[in-house]
């Protein structure tokens, strides 16, 4: 089994929920749904890195779990 590439996207916060946020993708120009437990801590507008596997679903938007989120300037 082939190991994934560990990604990182920088994106803004546009809606936040108790297990996920939604966030736009500036390189890709595209909404993305980020599973973290970490949720509440980000607001609507926050500029974030996200890491993550290098796996996304193909479903509308596009769906990935991160493993790590920081806050970062935009």
């Amino acid at each position: 089994m082939e190991a994934a590439l560990n990604t990182t996207i920088c994106a803004t916060v546009r809606q936040v929920h108790p297990r996920s946020l939604l966030v736009y993708d500036q390189s890709t120009a595209q909404e993305i749904l980020v599973h973290t437990a970490n949720a509440c801590r980000f607001s609507i507008g926050d500029c974030v890195c996200i890491h993550f596997s290098g796996i996304m679903t193909m479903s509308i938007p596009p769906q990935i779990s991160a493993t790590r989120i920081c806050r970062a300037c935009c």
